[in-house]
């Protein structure tokens, strides 16, 4: 005991003499240091390297309440967008199995899904991204340490393995790109003993079963829409309305659609808490808030999609300085990333008023990069930046929404075209596309700037792509009409489009 004792006050002494020397001589270890390893992190700590800085990024996961964990990489490759999609795509496939039937396809019945062989191949890729991760990282000369990082001051980190041992790093400059993870209800009992959430479900070796998504998030909606496209009965709960900050029409379009394929909305409820019961099964207890009547039933799980925290609670932000939203919890960042505290930057997920994008956190991380190295002074633009809902029918945007266009120009200053239309994929399968629309909003006068583009429909993402670059710049409605569309897919539609809602005309597109 008394030998270890001996040994922890040597390392603070030696730690403590590194500080001193960085001080008095302005050396560091590191050009860079990076506290996160998502897709932020790693595209600036890669980056940085790239242009000739010594780097270190740290990433350390801590476990979910209900003990999951996972590799380098961040809630994209390991609990978001990577295993959303691949299960979405399973969805996709339950629905083309269906439609290939109208098309001559003979498919023996009864068809049904097995979650453990989807789930075993979906984590399988996602530990390969892990590998390619850290194989890259090495390959760029990053160092790579899985420790947990916080600041001691504005040219130190340290870092905690799951062990407890401690390492000081020191840098010129120290980026934050830890991200964010879901919030579990504080208010509702059995939330956090009973309920899982998107740190979870993608790494569940058995299926969930009869699942209560609580939340309206296009997390919510997306792991409801995939749960129910492979057969599982699933209830989403909505407290007010669904993708909030989206466009709301498009957002109503969306729900339609999914109640129309089989998912259950419980609209205006809120629970009230959860219990298990003997024979295992969790049961419910929510209010409806216009009457205030309460109701009850079981399920297999309960998936909490009801928001993210940013994970700044354990970076020592307060002790330097560092100015947060009280509100929020996230970084205050300025155009350039930097933070209050100087040489420290924070972006992605963590800092306030960005988008919460994994293609954004990249961008921004690698234009981060060039400018601490002196190679640039490009800064991030946030504006117009393109995504999409990845439920059963996809919903794609890049732009201001139509509430967001009419508070700024005026409900006179805009002009909408829209238009329903009917995806050839849909005809001969003969389901409905009530639900598949499009519309351009535009500004009234001149040369009519597109001031934001919405489409619901089939590979949604893949049709919003090439549009955004249009916007990028300075799209009109007249380049529309000047565009030959390919034929015949659903993204030709938008250069077709010629309604106005003002017009107040039959919207839906007949014929070729």
């Amino acid at each position: 005991m008394a030998a270890f004792s001996r040994a922890k006050h040597r390392w603070k002494r030696d730690n403590l003499f590194r500080v001193l020397t960085r001080n008095l001589t302005g050396k560091y270890d590191y050009d860079l240091v990076v506290i996160g390893g998502g897709s932020g992190g790693l595209a600036c700590s890669k980056e940085a390297a790239l242009v000739g800085q010594k780097v270190a990024v740290l990433d350390y996961v801590e476990p979910s309440v209900k003990g999951t964990k996972w590799g380098l990489g961040g809630t994209c490759v390991n609990v978001g967008c990577i295993p959303k999609k691949l299960m979405h795509q399973a969805a996709l496939l339950g629905t083309a199995v269906k439609d290939a039937k109208k098309y001559g396809w003979q498919i023996p019945e009864p068809i049904f899904h097995d979650w453990a062989t989807m789930a075993e191949a979906v984590q399988n890729h996602v530990r390969s991204l892990n590998w390619g991760h850290r194989v890259q990282l090495q390959d760029k000369k990053v160092k790579y340490l899985n420790m947990r990082g916080s600041l001691v001051d504005e040219h130190t980190v340290k870092g905690v393995t799951k062990a407890g041992k401690e390492t000081i790093l020191t840098a010129k400059n120290i980026v934050i790109a830890t991200g964010g993870r879901p919030k579990y209800p504080t208010n509702i009992p059995g939330a956090m003993e009973h309920g899982i959430t998107s740190d979870d479900i993608f790494w569940l070796r058995k299926s969930p079963g009869k699942t209560l998504v609580v939340g309206a998030s296009y997390v919510a909606l997306e792991c409801a829409g995939f749960l129910t496209g492979i057969g599982l009965d699933t209830t989403v709960m909505v407290r007010s309305i669904a993708l909030r900050g989206f466009d709301q029409q498009m957002a109503v379009l969306v729900t339609d659609y999914m109640e129309a394929y089989g998912t259950k909305f419980a609209w205006k409820c809120i629970p009230k808490k959860v219990e298990k019961l003997t024979s295992g099964a969790l049961q419910v207890t929510w209010m409806e808030i216009n009457t205030s009547k309460e109701y009850q039933d079981t399920y297999d799980c309960i998936l909490w999609a009801v928001g993210r925290a940013p994970e700044t609670k354990l970076l020592g932000l307060d002790k330097l300085g560092v100015q947060i939203n009280k509100e929020t919890g996230k970084i205050i960042v300025r155009p350039d990333e930097s933070t209050s505290v100087p040489n420290i930057y924070a972006f992605g997920d963590i800092a306030e008023g960005r988008p919460e994008l994994t293609p954004t956190a990249i961008k921004a991380g690698k234009l981060l990069a060039h400018r601490l190295a002196g190679r640039s002074s490009e800064l991030m633009n946030y504006h117009s930046v393109a995504t999409t809902v990845f439920t059963p029918l996809e919903y794609g945007c890049v732009g201001l929404s139509e509430e967001e266009a009419e508070k700024r120009h005026g409900k006179d200053g805009i002009e909408v075209y829209h238009a329903f239309y009917k995806p050839l994929e849909f005809t001969v399968a003969e389901r409905d596309a009530g639900q598949c629309y499009l519309k351009v909003v535009c500004e009234r006068e001149g040369d009519q700037k597109i001031l934001g583009l919405h489409f619901t429909g089939p590979n949604a993402g893949e049709v919003m792509q090439g549009f955004a670059l249009s916007l990028k710049c300075g799209a009109t409605y007249s380049h529309l009409l000047q565009t030959v569309g390919i034929h015949p897919t659903c993204a030709e539609e938008v250069i077709k489009v010629n309604i106005t809602k003002r017009s107040g005309l039959d919207a839906t597109v007949t014929g070729c």
